[in-house]
């Protein structure tokens, strides 16, 4: 907390953040600003409120400051990964939200899209910033629906690739010490992005579908084709990272790609299930010549930010807000970033080998050990009694308007 007490020029709203991180480490079963609140032992969760609504700090400033921390306690040589996650939310007036597609609950659902950069190490991984995808048609064309959420009117549409865009070099621009990009189809079907990257010889694994066309000897061909020529003496057997059931084997195959073009080397890298026989396919470029094993690593890192989307969920209340505003998301998802970058800390600070028989302290233990030992805060009888008595109050307040609402003709 003390890497980001100068963003706040005032001490209400730095305290405030205090003990909203604390919140968010704590033992609490939803992370919204009425449990933060009583946590904390305020007398309601008015400042919370404030902290994310209306009071003045940069939440910009903060995820640099995450950015850094992360960096600084991760190490260099990482590589950064493009992903997104949905939030799943009711209404219509919290910004971006609408009927789309939503990979963390696997179907169309009325939902927010958040776009986020990982930075994944051997020592570890955590996220670095975060954009909030706005749809173009329902609420960009919408002027009004936007001022009522908060949205400037410097936010443009911008793709789900141009947002990782943005990210990534911004995080280059910040001296953030990657050598490769990884992410999904959405990313690895999107040129700019790759032009981008190649632009600064910055190496790059990024998934395509199977239909997608590239240039073989000359001609344009699909993915797919080119894996049904692939003899089987030239599949190779890698293990692409360690999994949550074990070692992920594989078979692996490549083929040099855009043999004229200039800058660097690029490959189509096919990946298949051993046992399914499923077919991944990935477009690959670096400034030197890799081997096929460099790249199978940098394709299997690619499921570290799954990895940081379930932490952050899971430990640090990424998707517990009950905000609707530009703004105030932003700020709730940079402090749980925050959160969640202080557990990859003291999970990379562990010894490499262990004394006991015990396996290295994850996140989750490391989160329930913060709340024991450090967080915990022993209520009396007497708050525990008043929170109630407010709950109940603020309740029936709601209740009494919503009935009044609705019978209103």
């Amino acid at each position: 907390m003390a890497r980001i007490a100068g963003r706040f020029g005032r001490i209400e709203p730095r305290r405030a953040a205090n003990a909203y991180v604390r919140g968010l480490l704590a033992d609490l079963d939803r992370k919204n600003c009425w449990n933060l609140a009583e946590h904390a032992g305020l007398a309601g969760p008015q400042k919370l409120q404030r902290l994310l609504r209306t009071a003045r700090w940069d939440a910009d400033a903060v995820r640099d400051d995450v950015r850094a921390f992360v960096v600084d306690r991760l190490g260099p040589g990482g590589v950064l990964i493009a992903d997104e996650t949905g939030f799943v939310k009711k209404g219509a007036r919290s910004a971006g939200v609408q009927r789309q597609y939503s990979g963390t609950a696997g179907r169309i659902e009325n939902c927010q899209i958040g776009v986020f950069l990982a930075y994944a190490t051997p020592a570890g991984r955590a996220l670095l910033d975060r954009r909030l995808y706005l749809p173009e048609h329902t609420w960009l064309a919408d002027s009004d629906r936007c001022q009522a959420a908060g949205i400037p009117d410097e936010a443009g549409f911008a793709t789900k690739p141009a947002l990782a865009t943005a990210m990534v070099l911004a995080a280059l621009q910040a001296g953030v010490p990657a050598r490769w990009v990884t992410g999904d189809e959405v990313y690895g079907q999107d040129p700019r992005l790759r032009a981008a990257l190649e632009e600064r010889r910055m190496g790059y694994v990024l998934a395509i579908a199977g239909n997608r066309r590239v240039e073989l000897e000359g001609v344009q061909v699909n993915a797919a084709e080119v894996a049904a020529r692939v003899a089987d003496r030239h599949w190779h057997r890698y293990r692409a990272g360690q999994g949550a059931k074990g070692p992920r084997w594989y078979a692996w195959a490549w083929a040099h790609i855009d043999e004229n073009a200039t800058n660097g080397y690029r490959w189509l890298l096919i990946r298949r299930n051993l046992t399914t026989g499923e077919l991944a396919f990935y477009r690959c470029y670096a400034p030197t010549r890799q081997p096929l094993i460099a790249l199978v690593k940098i394709a299997g890192v690619r499921w570290a930010v799954e990895e940081s989307f379930q932490a952050a969920k899971g430990q640090a209340g990424l998707d517990h807000y009950q905000v609707r505003g530009w703004t105030a998301w932003h700020r709730h998802i940079t402090l749980a970033m925050l959160a969640l970058a202080l557990l990859a800390a003291i999970a990379a600070a562990q010894p490499s080998s262990t004394t006991d028989d015990g396996i290295p302290l994850t996140l989750p233990e490391i989160r329930r050990l913060l709340a024991a030992l450090v967080l915990i805060r022993h209520r009396s009888i007497t708050d525990v009694l008043r929170w109630s008595h407010w709950r109940r109050r603020h309740q029936a307040t709601a209740r009494h308007y919503h009935y009044q609402r609705r019978s209103d003709p």
